[in-house]
């Protein structure tokens, strides 16, 4: 703490990013990464990119971008929003679209970065049960609101929501904006963008980090009608005017354009997926059901914490949340075949 800082800043309770520790031959399934590379034409785009005309700013639109992701989800291309990495997209959605005098909803258990958004941008937020399975109940989300978000899958359960019950949502929250993160939806969901052109206070936000393998690009969108998206561009613009620089940039576009590579290796995680879930279930590890690149499983009798400790002997690392309800929870992020039976293997030895 200095004197010197503003007087809010000693109140913030930061998010704490998963763990990225630098250690050798380390098995890393904590943070949800994708365990297949990007395309070989996103790797050869941001060759051709860095060149010369890095001095130069990028476009501030993003416009080639943001066509090349409204031409994949079939959308113009002023209903897209670009940021640099979905959490600064979700950010300025917090501060654009939220800021009301009503309390926003979202799930008890979900993405731990929604509280501390409205810590820092003073929005008072109600939390709303899961369901003793685990599932998000739309029922639940009838009360007056500012806003209602949650992922879809749900994180860390993976847990999907089918498209009638996002559908039955937007119905019965009219007066409301309605924010569906997609983060994970590539691996078992159906996206809710084919429900943006009837729903005016539909707010899709979705991310390259994860099925187009692009987290240490930084680059994530928003998809609404173009009320909605002028409301985060007015507060990108009073922030960063360039959070898309030419590189990432390069790199999206050749991703999004790239449909065969990205449906193969999205299928590649489900299949090794399938094969982790069947692994665990036959160690006696009971398996939320999972739409998402990672599972959520808890052991009938061994503790997670003790679980995870082993794990990390052996050079694995997984995700423990010490949350209640979940304190006996892992969330194992899919790896590679080999990774995966590395995985199952010592789990062997320690339940």
């Amino acid at each position: 703490m200095s004197r010197f800082w503003s007087g809010f800043v000693k109140d913030l309770d930061p998010y704490v990013p998963g763990e990225q520790p630098k250690l050798a031959n380390l098995t890393k399934l904590n943070t949800n990464e994708n365990p297949y590379g990007p395309s070989p034409k996103v790797i050869e785009a941001i060759r051709m990119a860095a060149s010369d005309r890095l001095r130069l700013y990028p476009d501030p639109t993003s416009t080639e971008l943001r066509q090349a992701i409204g031409d994949f989800y079939q959308i113009d291309t002023d209903c897209v929003f670009v940021g640099n990495g979905s959490d600064e997209v979700l950010g300025h959605v917090f501060n654009a679209l939220f800021r009301h005098e009503a309390p926003i909803l979202f799930p008890e258990i979900s993405y731990s970065f929604y509280p501390v958004y409205c810590q820092l941008y003073q929005i008072s937020y109600n939390t709303v049960p899961l369901s003793d399975t685990f599932a998000i109940n739309v029922d639940d989300y009838s009360n007056v609101n500012g806003g209602i978000i949650f992922p879809n899958p749900n994180a860390p359960t993976g847990c999907l929501l089918a498209l009638a019950d996002i559908e039955r949502l937007l119905q019965r929250n009219t007066d409301s904006v309605v924010v569906i993160d997609e983060a994970y939806i590539d691996f078992g969901g159906e996206s809710a963008v084919s429900l943006v052109k009837t729903y005016p206070n539909l707010l899709i936000v979705q991310t390259m980090s994860k099925s187009r393998s692009l987290a240490g690009m930084r680059i994530g969108y928003a998809i609404g009608q173009p009320d909605l998206i002028e409301a985060l561009i007015r507060v990108k613009d009073s922030f960063n005017s360039y959070p898309v620089d030419s590189l990432a940039s390069a790199a999206g576009i050749a991703a999004m354009k790239d449909k065969a590579y990205f449906n193969e290796t999205c299928q590649a995680v489900i299949d090794e997926r399938n094969k982790v879930v069947a692994g665990l279930q036959e160690l006696g590890f009971d398996v939320l059901p999972s739409a998402a690149n990672f599972v959520f499983a808890s052991h009938k009798q061994v503790d997670a914490a003790k679980i995870a400790a082993g794990l990390r002997k052996e050079g694995i690392i997984v995700r423990h949340f010490t949350k209640p309800r979940i304190d006996q929870f892992l969330r194992i992020s899919i790896g590679t075949a080999g990774e995966n039976q590395q995985l199952l293997s010592v789990l062997d030895t320690l339940v």
